[in-house]
């Protein structure tokens, strides 16, 4: 089996050299690369990387817990993750925990036996028993996404839940919409209380008031944003907009609508949440308010890999700042 001396020989540099190529730790000159590589190729040569994490005591890998990574908007998210690791020479670990306490034991016990380097949490869904193992591993770096509270022991990065409502809600009430309900997701959950609030303002602005009839509690997937929009259909008088506290359950909405005959925009207006990719494509393109999804992932990560390589970086809270993407599917009353 070949080792890094032979690879170093056959290539014609230092044994350092071989280190800095395979594992990114420092500009070498692209002839020099190209030589090691062939070298690399040649001798069929792989890296011991259990013998290098023990001697360096890194394993140039991040693990990652993710609530669902089916939702589109946690899907997006990873994209911006998974790319910074592979540009930066770390392997990322995702695991998919479905907001259940015996998986996110598991997956964290798991991740801190292969000794990862730094800890990727996203989700709005971090209980106080899953906070409580986070705390125990502190001296592993950690970043948490999308909570909505503050941390002591990890960098927190959220979007600003309220004011990207209440934007959502101006919007509405600039064409004209009076009559407004919202889709929420989970009451009990931080976002959407904050989002709550966002709606709350807007209406404040204009002498309004939300009142719990126009409240229609889904959990942030499809299938509960179509339910939601059957009873939305129901009332009378029927409402003249909907705010959908993120893009699947206002996609749900409008196929809901779509099969009981009614038209967005023309016959009911809505308004989304997060700018996901399929929201453009929707029928009709949906007015959403924009959470920068690769950008936080890359955000995250980047810190993250700052905090391990400088331990000795405080931790930090910051919130990214939302943005009204205005397409097709709100209806002008005026």
């Amino acid at each position: 089996m070949a080792t890094i001396k032979d690879v170093a020989s056959r290539a014609g540099v230092s044994i350092s050299t071989v280190s800095h190529v395979l594992n990114h730790t420092r500009r070498v000159s692209e002839d020099a690369t190209q030589k090691v590589l062939e070298a690399v190729a040649e001798l069929n040569y792989a890296p011991n990387s259990v013998a290098r994490s023990l001697k360096i005591n890194s394993t140039k890998t991040i693990g990652m817990l993710v609530t669902t990574s089916a939702n589109p908007f946690f899907a997006e998210v990873v994209q911006g993750v998974e790319a910074y690791c592979f540009e930066q020479g770390y392997s990322l670990i995702l695991c998919n925990t479905e907001n259940q306490p015996p998986r996110q034991q598991h997956y964290l016990r798991m991740l801190m036996e292969k000794r990862v380097d730094g800890l990727l949490v996203l989700g709005t869904d971090i209980d106080t028993p899953l906070r409580d193992m986070l705390r125990i591993h502190k001296n592993v770096p950690q970043v948490v996404l999308d909570w909505g509270t503050e941390c002591d022991f990890a960098n927190v990065i959220n979007d600003n839940a309220r004011i990207g409502a209440r934007l959502a809600v101006r919007h509405l009430l600039e064409q004209g919409h009076r009559d407004i309900v919202c889709i929420t997701g989970q009451l009990a959950k931080p976002t959407t209380q904050q989002r709550l609030d966002g709606v709350r303002d807007a209406l404040a602005e204009q002498g309004l008031t939300l009142k719990d009839e126009q409240v229609f509690e889904g959990d942030y997937e499809s299938q509960s944003g179509f339910d939601a929009m059957q009873r939305i259909l129901a009332l009378t008088p029927r409402p003249t907009a909907v705010f959908a506290f993120d893009d699947p359950m206002a996609i749900g909405a409008i196929c809901a609508a779509w099969e009981a005959g009614v038209k967005v925009p023309d016959d009911i207006s809505m308004i989304g949440y997060d700018d996901v990719e399929m929201a453009r494509f929707s029928s009709p393109p949906l007015t959403t308010i924009r959470h920068p999804k690769a950008e936080l992932g890359l955000l995250a990560v980047q810190q993250l890999v700052s905090r391990i390589r400088n331990k000795e970086l405080e931790v930090e809270s910051m919130t990214v700042q939302p943005e009204l993407i205005v397409r097709r599917s709100v209806k002008s009353l005026r």
